[in-house]
C-alpha cells in the first residue's frame, strides 16, 4: 500500500489486535498519526463501494458528526486520523451514552448524499446440514452444536428472507456496535464506516438500541437504555417506524450471514492473508451457533421493548 501522501513515518506501522473483517495498522508520521485499515478482498461477503464510502464519511465528518477524520479511501486501504478514546465495553452504555448515539443517528440520517442504487442483498443461506457434516469431518468445536440447531437455522433463515421491512430507507452506519465506538470523555465517537449503505430504519434503530443495551449475551439487557435511544432519535428529528420484527431482522441476518463466513474461514483451516485470525473466526462461530438460536428465540420478548 502506498502511505506516501501521510508523511514521513517515525516509526514502524504497527498492526492493533482485534478486527472481525479487516486487519487494523497505526501509523506515526511527520505529519501526524493515522489508522491505516487493510480491508480483506479475499473473501468479503459484498463489494466495497469505496467512493462513495468515503463522500459518505467526509459528509458525515463535515457535519460534526463525532468520527475519526477520514483521509483516504482506494479498493483496498482505508486511512483516517487517529483518534484517542477508551473502548466502550459489551455491556449496557450510560443513558446519556445511549441518548446521544441516537441523535447521532438522527443526524446521519438527515444528511444530503448522494448514493447508487445497493446491489442486491447477500442470499440467504440455507446449507446448514452439509456445513455441519463438514464441521463434523473436520473436527470442528462447534461441529456438535452446529447439527443440533440445523432446523432452527432454516427457520432464521426463513425469518429473513420473508419479514417485511416497512421502510424508509436510510443511508446510515449500519453497524454501530460496542466494537465500533469510542468514549471520548464519556462522549461518543463511531467508529468503521466501511458497510455504510441504504437500510430500512427499523432495522437500524433496533440493531443500534439492542446492542448497547444489552451484555455480551442476552442475560442482560437494560430497556432504559434501548428507549434511550430512540428518545435522542426522536430529539434529533428522527421519526421512529412502527414496532415490529424488521426492527431485529437486520441484526439476526447480519450475524448469520457473518456466523457462516467465518465458519467457511475454519473449514477452510488455514490462515488467510486477511481479515481475522483463525482463532478470531473460530471465536465468532462458536458465538454464533450459541447466541443466535437464543436471540431468535427471544425475538417476541425484545419486541415489547418497543412497546
Amino acid at each position: 500500500m502506498d502511505l506516501s501522501h501521510l508523511g514521513t513515518p517515525v516509526g514502524p506501522m504497527v498492526r492493533i489486535g482485534g478486527g472481525y473483517a479487516n486487519r487494523l495498522y497505526r501509523l506515526d508520521t511527520d505529519q501526524g498519526s493515522f489508522a491505516v485499515k487493510e480491508l480483506n478482498l479475499l473473501d468479503r461477503r459484498t463489494a466495497y463501494r469505496a467512493a462513495e464510502v468515503f463522500r459518505f464519511e467526509r459528509a458525515a465528518f463535515d457535519a460534526g458528526i463525532p468520527m475519526p477524520e477520514p483521509i483516504s479511501a482506494d479498493a483496498g486501504t482505508l486511512v483516517h486520523r487517529w483518534v484517542d478514546g477508551e473502548k466502550v465495553p459489551e455491556e449496557p452504555v450510560s443513558p446519556a451514552y445511549a441518548y446521544e448515539i441516537g441523535g447521532i443517528l438522527a443526524r446521519i440520517h438527515a444528511l444530503d448524499v448522494a448514493w447508487t442504487d445497493d446491489a442486491a442483498e447477500e442470499p440467504v443461506a440455507r446449507d446448514w446440514a452439509e456445513l455441519a457434516e463438514r464441521a463434523a469431518a473436520t473436527g470442528q468445536p462447534w461441529a456438535g452444536e452446529l447439527a443440533s440447531q440445523v432446523g432452527t437455522f432454516l427457520e432464521i433463515a426463513d425469518f429473513v428472507e420473508t419479514c417485511e421491512r416497512p421502510g424508509p430507507v436510510v443511508l446510515t452506519h449500519r453497524d454501530i456496535q460496542p466494537w465500533n465506538l469510542l468514549a471520548r470523555e464519556g462522549r461518543p465517537v463511531v467508529l468503521d464506516w466501511e458497510l455504510s449503505g441504504m437500510l430500512d430504519l427499523s432495522g437500524e434503530l433496533g440493531s443500534t438500541a439492542l446492542s448497547l443495551a444489552k451484555g455480551p449475551g442476552l442475560d442482560t439487557i437494560e430497556p432504559e437504555i434501548f428507549r434511550s435511544v430512540l428518545d435522542g432519535y426522536t430529539a434529533g428529528g428522527g421519526t421512529l417506524p412502527p414496532p415490529g420484527p424488521s426492527w431485529f431482522v437486520f441484526m439476526v441476518g447480519g450475524w448469520l450471514g457473518h456466523m457462516r463466513w467465518n465458519m467457511l474461514r475454519c473449514l477452510a483451516g488455514v490462515e488467510a492473508g486477511a481479515g481475522p485470525d483463525l482463532a478470531l473466526s473460530q471465536e465468532s462461530a462458536g458465538n454464533g451457533v450459541r447466541g443466535l438460536p437464543e436471540l431468535f428465540a427471544r425475538l417476541p420478548e425484545l419486541e415489547a421493548l418497543l412497546r
